[in-house]
């Protein structure tokens, strides 16, 4: 045995009495279990597949709502896909029951410069007023690696990600949007980072020469392979998730569609998909305790091809690993056409709701939910039309129809207006 501690020689029962209570109040005494019920607010009906959690402990409701967890803290926080996140107060007693109301998300994006520019981010939520849109979902980390916040994260000071700040206070602005009703979506692009490729080219994806590979934008990417590369994302989203946001969207989380690329280890489909969905249940893992939604964004034809489109997205494996999918059903981007339409621009309706009803079709057993990204700029592929009310409102109209729990518009010039978006355009109520 040791040598007793001055304290346990020297303390009497009042003492140590006095020890217990403090560890108690610092949150070091043993938790208690509590159990309860995850309800619909609206209709009383059971939630299956809820998350709660309380501190560091996590449980999942049961198929009757029902859940039992560790109480590590004051509070119990919950959140399921198609409803809006809680925290609330532990009651008296071993049981408590949670209701969380059905929600809807329908919004608008901003990049990194439109979301810190007055000019572009005022007009935004205005429109977002006048339609009665709620939902916002801009830049955490952009398609060319900036972040436009001060993050802490040594690594993204490290390689010049921060040096555009376009917002001043992050979790400012998020208690602002939040004080206006608005559900608040941090966008993470995951694998192109040009300043990560350069800053560790150990990680990034290569020509047969050994230099970096860049993309058609003249991007480089980071190997979804090097795992090591994977912390900083997780950091990131974690920084994001801790300020404030409802949910985190992972964008590029894909192998490029490219060929001849020298990469950790060789491509194939299981290794692909299991580096893809692995970066994502890592992920989510990480963020659960901050009660956030995850989601991921995905090609539009992954719902309709049976492999992983040679990109490591495989529509059944990515099902489990995030709260929502959100495919991009831009007609410009189908450059094929889909069964039945072979001219996309032609039948926006048609893309969204046959490729959701699709992906639903496949994934019928997952509690995945569905909110697809929807094109708000010009066609680019087919006869350069301008996408205004008629096809605004039809993309909307396929995605309700299709069962989306909502739907975001994408233009990335970070300008909006109200065409298609009112009610009695898009049929949306």
């Amino acid at each position: 045995m040791g040598r007793p501690t001055s304290l346990s020689r020297r303390a009497g029962p009042c003492a140590l009495l006095s020890l217990l209570l403090l560890l108690s109040a610092s949150g070091w005494a043993r938790a208690e279990e509590r159990q309860g019920l995850v309800v619909d607010k609206e209709t009383g009906a059971p939630i299956a597949g809820a998350t709660i959690t309380s501190g560091d402990q996590i449980a999942v409701s049961d198929a009757e709502g029902k859940f039992r967890i560790e109480a590590a803290g004051p509070s119990l926080r919950a959140r399921a896909s198609g409803y809006g996140r809680i925290e609330a107060d532990l009651e008296e007693g071993d049981s408590q029951t949670l209701a969380l109301e059905p929600m809807q998300t329908e919004g608008l994006y901003l990049t990194v410069y439109g979301i810190g520019a007055p000019g572009l981010r005022n007009p935004t939520l205005d429109v977002m007023k006048a339609a009665g849109l709620n939902t916002l979902v801009f830049d955490v980390k952009g398609d060319r690696g900036l972040i436009p916040y001060a993050s802490k994260v040594p690594l993204a000071a490290e390689i010049g990600a921060t040096k555009v700040r376009t917002i001043g206070n992050l979790a400012g602005l998020l208690a602002q949007l939040k004080a206006r009703g608005i559900y608040t979506i941090g966008r993470i692009v995951v694998f192109k980072d040009t300043l990560l490729a350069q800053a560790r080219p150990q990680w990034a994806i290569k020509n047969a020469n050994g230099s970096l590979w860049h993309d058609r934008e003249g991007l480089a990417w980071i190997d979804p392979f090097q795992t090591a590369a994977q912390d900083y994302v997780i950091s990131i989203a974690e920084e994001a998730a801790a300020a404030g946001f409802d949910e985190i969207q992972f964008d590029y989380v894909r192998f490029p569609d490219a060929t001849g690329v020298v990469l950790a280890k060789t491509s194939t489909q299981p290794d692909r998909v299991a580096a893809i969905t692995g970066f994502l249940r890592n992920a989510r893992a990480h963020l659960q305790r901050y009660n956030v939604f995850t989601s991921a964004d995905i090609f539009g034809y992954v719902a309709w091809n049976t492999n992983d489109t040679f990109i490591g997205q495989k529509l059944e494996e990515l099902s489990g690993a995030v709260d929502y999918l959100s495919p991009m059903l831009y007609p410009s981007g189908f450059q094929f056409g889909i069964p039945g339409h072979r001219n996309p621009v032609l039948s926006p309706y048609n893309i969204v709701y046959d490729t959701l009803s699709e992906a639903m079709r496949r994934t019928a057993t997952s509690p995945v939910r569905y909110r697809p990204w929807l094109q708000g700029f010009p066609d680019y592929a087919f006869d350069r039309r301008k996408f205004g009310t008629a096809e605004i409102s039809a993309q909307i109209k396929g995605a309700n129809r299709a069962g989306a729990i909502g739907w975001m518009l994408w233009n990335p010039r970070n300008v909006y207006s109200t065409d298609g978006l009112m009610p009695e355009e898009s049929s949306r109520r």
